[in-house]
């Protein structure tokens, strides 16, 4: 029986010529990545093991993401453990206010991450940088301590399922809505501990930032890592980033999937979650009068440039509603500086939007955006569980950067079709 391309990463990564589902292995890691709120947990793990070096300085990243710029003595006491851990064993990817980002943006940014890779995070959106054909997956912070020490992690091989890509997208639909009608279709535990693979001719129609979102919410199926087939859309967007020689891997004719689905992109529609789970998915046709009070547009999931420039073609010439917050974060400094220069700032700020710097902010309830009792938000972000964003008794809704753009102007749940 042939591997699929998630087999295929961990058995090279492992030393073995072939891996199936189920088998426990030990995997040679090419990056470990923790942020401001994971890492000092593996820090102290760390020293408690009594490890006095780590195995690769260049192979390891921290990110000050989310609750950066500090927002309280204990975000910048947490800081300033990583700032003292990296500085001690010489990390070279540690990024820090000035010129941090969110991670799961920064990382596909700078290059540090390719194909054929094998990636931990102690953050559960670490399977994002599956969108290049890496495995990528999130840990515990125990984990992300030994990685650091040793380079190796022990896994279990998952199973996958197939989804099979066909067709374009039609115009102000996205990635995001995807990725939604997916998990709205497979539900929240409908991919669970499995790989979620993506393959087929329509992947030519969706751009690196469609997939970047996709494979982020593989968890939010449930899935223990999402992976995009490597394509020239893939090749294009590295050969600008990645400096190091790399190898990717496509799926033999003879994997085996637990089930195939086909997903045609011209059938997706605008697609909203509804609270308090990503799996509450509903198209316009499903959706009545849903007032709102806040916007949130960026997160890990929807802060890149071609987020920006689809919410700057709905706010341009417009004004947020009258009792609606609209924040704006770019993911990166390189995404707010060219938001700048595309004058995709001035636009939001014309429209009445906060910009905010880089920062996780308000996607995890930290800062930048925190929702009162009773208040419902419209946000680009990954997660809308029960206080995700805040007060336990507000609402969040998932949403593509059209629909919350077009929702900030109308002061309701809307698609752009309703306002352009």
């Amino acid at each position: 029986m042939g591997m699929t391309m998630t087999q295929k990463v961990l058995a090279a990564h492992a030393g073995q010529e072939c891996v199936k589902a189920g088998d426990l292995i030990m995997a040679r890691l090419d990056m470990v990545l923790g942020n401001d709120i994971t890492s000092p947990v593996a820090i102290n793990e760390f020293d408690k093991a009594g490890f006095s070096g780590v195995f690769d300085k260049t192979k390891i990243s921290m990110v000050m993401d989310h609750f950066a710029p500090n927002k309280d003595i204990k975000a910048a006491t947490q800081c300033k453990q990583c700032r003292d851990f990296c500085n001690k064993y010489d990390v070279l990817n540690f990024y820090d206010v000035g010129d941090m980002g969110v991670e799961h943006a920064l990382l596909p940014e700078k290059g540090l991450v390719k194909p054929g890779d094998c990636v931990i995070g102690a953050d559960s959106h670490t399977c994002t940088y599956g969108a290049l054909g890496a495995f990528s997956t999130g840990v515990g912070s125990t984990d992300m301590a030994a990685g650091m020490a040793t380079g190796k992690a022990w896994f279990k091989v998952p199973a996958a399922l197939k989804f099979n890509i066909t067709g374009s997208l039609n115009k102000y639909v996205s990635g995001k809505d995807v990725i939604l009608h997916i998990i709205g279709m497979i539900g929240v535990d409908g991919a669970l501990y499995k790989s979620m693979e993506f393959m087929g001719d329509g992947l030519k129609n969706l751009t690196m930032e469609d997939r970047l979102c996709m494979a982020n919410m593989a968890i939010e199926a449930g899935a223990k890592n999402g992976i995009f087939a490597v394509d020239d859309v893939t090749l294009e967007y590295v050969k600008e980033r990645v400096t190091d020689e790399f190898t990717y891997y496509t799926a033999d004719d003879d994997a085996e999937y637990e089930a195939v689905y086909d997903i045609n992109l011209s059938d997706i529609k605008p697609t909203v979650s509804f609270p308090h789970l990503p799996e509450n998915a509903k198209t316009f046709d499903e959706i009545g009068d849903v007032n709102i009070d806040q916007v949130v547009i960026g997160s890990c999931t929807n802060g890149r440039i071609e987020d920006m420039r689809a919410a700057a073609e709905i706010l341009k010439g417009k004004k947020v509603a009258k009792g609606v917050r609209c924040i704006v974060i770019p993911a990166t400094q390189k995404v707010y500086l060219q938001s700048m220069e595309e004058g995709l700032l001035k636009i939001f700020i014309d429209a009445g939007c906060a910009v905010s710097t880089p920062t996780c902010g308000p996607c995890l309830g930290g800062h930048m955006g925190i929702l009162a009792k009773g208040e419902r938000a419209v946000a680009t972000t990954n997660r809308n569980f029960v206080g995700r964003m805040g007060h336990p008794e507000s609402e969040v809704y998932l949403a593509s950067p059209y629909v919350a753009a077009a929702s900030a102007v109308t002061g309701k749940i809307s698609q752009p079709s309703e306002i352009m």
